[in-house]
C-alpha cells in the first residue's frame, strides 16, 4: 500500500502554487493537501480549499483571513482558516506535515523555509531568496534539521537532475555547471531604448508564464543572478565553475560538463510542472501534465554568448552575483532587499525600468552588512537594506 504524503503549499495561489497542485490533483493515492497560504487571494483560495480540502488555509491578514472563513462557512467546507506570519510557520513545520513546497515570493518566505528546514521536512524549494538571504544560515538549518533540500527552479532541477547521485563526486568530477537563462523579452533590443521599457513590456515574457515580480528579474537577468547566488549554496562549487548561457528556446534548462568534457542536459518543455513532479515523487517519477518534446518539430536549438557588449549593456545586473559572493556573508541579502524594492517601484512607475539596476548598485554601496548570524539578524540587514533602497529611489526620483 502507497503511503499517502502530507503536503502543505507555501504560497498556493501563485504561478508555483497553481502548477504544485495540478500535479498533485493527479495523483490522490499519493498525496494529500494538508495546507494552503496564500497572501490576499481570498477568492482563488476559496476555489483551491473547495477543491483540495486542507486542513488549514492561512492568509495574510486578518481581514483577509475573515473573508475567506465566511465564505468558507456558507459553502460547507471544514478548512480551518488561521491568519499571519506564526501560522505560515506552523504549517511549515506541523508534525502531520511530510513535505513542503516553498513558493512564497520574496525574503517573507525565508521564515517558513527556515522552520520546515530545522524540523526535517522534504523542502521544495522553487522559493530564491531562502537561499540568497539565508545563505550559509538556511543550509546549516537544513544540515542540523536533517532536511531534504530538493530545487525547483527549472534551472537548479536541471542541475540537480543531471549530477552524480553521490554528493561526495561532485567536487571531483564536475568541471563546471552551466545556467540557460532565455534572456527574456528584451534579448535582441536596442540597449539605448530599454529607458523607455513599460511594466507590460517587462512582464511579458517570451517563454514562460510567470509572476509579475519574477518576470521583470527574468527581463533585467536578475533572476539568473539570483540563480548563481542559489547555485553556489545548493551545488558548493567554486565560483569559477558556474557558466551562464544563453539558450533562447528555453528546452535545454540547464547541464553539467564533466571532467572529461562530456555534457549532461536536462531537457523538457517551458512547464513547471516538470520540476515540480519530480521534486514531488523525487527519486521517483510520476507523470507531470506537461507536453512532450516533439523532437521532429525543433528546427533548432540556439546559443549566446554573455560577453559581447549588447548583452553586457542588457543585463548589467548578472555580474553582481559574483561581485556580492566574493563579498562579505550577509551582502547576498543585501542585493535581494534592493532588487525587490526597485523592481516595485518600477511596476508602480516610480523608476525607469533602467534604474532598477542603478538602485541595486548604489544600495550595494550604502549598506554594509555584519555576517549574520540568526534570522533576526537577517530580517534586521533586509530592513535596512529597504530604507536604504527607497532612499535611493527618492533621489532619482528628484
Amino acid at each position: 500500500m502507497t503511503t499517502v504524503i502530507n503536503v502543505t503549499v507555501l504560497g498556493s495561489t501563485g504561478s508555483i502554487g497553481v502548477n504544485t497542485l495540478d500535479v498533485i490533483a493527479r495523483h490522490p493515492d499519493r498525496f494529500r493537501i494538508f495546507a494552503l497560504t496564500a497572501r490576499t487571494s481570498v477568492s482563488d483560495m476559496l476555489k483551491q480549499c473547495a477543491i483540495h480540502r486542507p486542513v488549514y488555509a492561512v492568509m495574510d491578514s486578518e481581514p483577509h483571513g475573515r473573508q475567506l472563513a465566511s465564505q468558507l462557512h456558507a459553502e460547507n467546507v471544514p478548512t480551518q482558516v488561521l491568519c499571519g506570519a506564526a501560522a505560515i510557520e506552523m504549517v511549515a513545520q506541523h508534525e502531520s506535515v511530510d513535505m513542503v513546497m516553498a513558493a512564497i515570493v520574496g525574503a517573507a518566505g525565508l521564515a517558513p523555509c527556515l522552520a520546515a528546514a530545522r524540523t526535517g521536512k522534504r523542502l521544495l524549494l522553487a522559493n530564491k531568496e531562502a537561499l540568497v538571504v539565508g545563505g550559509q544560515l538556511f543550509m546549516d538549518a537544513v544540515a542540523a534539521g536533517g532536511a531534504t533540500l530538493l530545487p525547483i527552479d527549472s534551472e537548479h532541477s536541471a542541475i540537480f537532475q543531471s549530477l552524480p547521485q553521490d554528493r561526495r563526486q561532485w567536487a571531483s568530477q564536475v568541471d563546471k555547471i552551466i545556467l540557460t537563462a532565455s534572456g527574456g523579452p528584451f534579448r535582441t533590443r536596442d540597449p539605448v531604448t530599454l529607458k523607455y521599457v513599460t511594466p507590460e513590456e517587462a512582464c511579458a515574457h517570451p517563454n514562460w508564464v510567470m509572476g509579475r515580480k519574477i518576470s521583470v528579474d527574468s527581463a533585467t537577468m536578475m533572476n539568473k543572478a539570483l540563480e548563481v547566488i542559489e547555485a553556489k549554496f545548493l551545488f558548493e562549487l567554486p565560483l569559477e565553475k558556474i557558466e551562464v548561457v544563453i539558450h533562447p528556446q528555453s528546452v535545454i534548462h540547464s547541464m553539467v560538463q564533466y571532467v572529461d568534457h562530456s555534457v549532461i542536459a536536462q531537457l523538457g518543455t517551458p512547464d513547471m510542472r516538470g520540476p515540480i513532479a519530480y521534486g514531488l515523487s523525487w527519486p521517483q517519477r510520476v507523470v507531470s501534465g506537461a507536453t512532450a518534446l516533439n523532437f521532429s518539430a525543433m528546427s533548432n536549438l540556439t546559443f549566446e554568448p554573455l560577453n559581447h557588449e549588447g548583452h553586457r549593456q542588457r543585463y548589467p545586473g548578472l555580474e553582481l552575483a559574483w561581485d556580492v559572493l566574493k563579498a562579505p556573508p550577509g551582502t547576498t541579502a543585501v542585493l535581494n532587499a534592493a532588487n525587490e524594492v526597485a523592481v516595485a517601484a518600477f511596476l508602480e512607475r516610480k523608476i525607469r525600468y533602467d534604474q532598477i539596476h542603478r538602485v541595486n548598485v548604489r544600495t550595494l554601496e550604502r549598506v554594509h552588512p555584519e555576517p549574520p548570524v540568526s534570522l533576526e539578524d537577517l530580517l534586521a540587514l533586509d530592513h535596512q537594506t529597504r530604507a536604504a533602497a527607497n532612499g535611493v529611489i527618492a533621489q532619482l526620483r528628484n
